[in-house]
């Protein structure tokens, strides 16, 4: 191997640093090498994932992801920044929303992303470890939280239970709807649903209509 990629683990997370002047198609090759030698020492953890050392396009990061599916077991469910410190708030702030709910006994996780007009419903609370795809919905009689984008529909609170919520690693929905109460977006959505910069939010009804608020501790503390 060349060295060209050097793999770091942190809480929650991997960086990925790749040399710049390697062709991206040598990085790949040993990417899938290292992940494959160390499948045992990766585990089967859900994970952020950060890019680092050189530039890359939308489609170089899907390349990435998808040679991490093949060559281990790990759950990567978002890309984040290059800012680690403010990454791990995020995500920490992203597990205590998932512990919450997991702590139901309505509580119930999918892993997976959502495609070709899927549907997913449930009658309690809800967390997708993946993304919700334009065309695609999610109905939950509880709370929503999507660990990846959300850029389909979502449907939250459907059995009158009060205090439901919406949270999204990356808020970007065609129509959410929370209760009696609607939002439905006006702007196209992007055909991809990876970002390079996470950026969690949770919405959720206040004064009679859906708002939507970068996602806190304090903020959850309320629900």
């Amino acid at each position: 191997m060349t060295d060209a990629v050097k793999i770091k683990m942190f809480p929650n997370g991997i960086t990925i640093h790749l040399r710049e002047d390697v062709p991206f198609e040598d990085s790949l090759e040993e990417l899938a090498e290292k992940f494959d030698q160390g499948r045992n020492f990766f585990g089967t953890a859900s994970m952020a994932l950060s890019l680092t050392g050189r530039p890359l396009s939308e489609a170089e990061e899907i390349r990435i992801l998808e040679v991490i599916r093949k060559n281990s077991n790990l759950n990567i469910v978002c890309i984040v920044g290059h800012d680690e410190e403010t990454d791990r708030k995020f995500i920490k702030a992203l597990h205590q929303v998932e512990r919450k709910l997991s702590g139901n006994d309505d509580g119930r996780f999918y892993k997976g992303t959502l495609k070709d007009k899927q549907v997913l419903e449930t009658e309690g609370n809800i967390v997708i470890l993946g993304d919700v795809n334009p065309g695609c919905a999610v109905i939950s009689g509880g709370s929503i939280i999507v660990l990846g984008g959300l850029y389909g529909e979502a449907y939250a609170g459907g059995n009158g239970r009060e205090g439901a919520y919406i949270v999204a690693l990356e808020m970007e929905p065609e129509r959410l709807k929370i209760g009696d109460f609607k939002y439905r977006s006006k702007d196209k959505q992007s055909k991809w649903g990876i970002r390079p910069k996470v950026q969690p939010k949770i919405a959720y009804v206040k004064n009679g209509k859906i708002v939507w608020e970068p996602l806190t501790k304090e903020l959850l503390g309320s629900f």
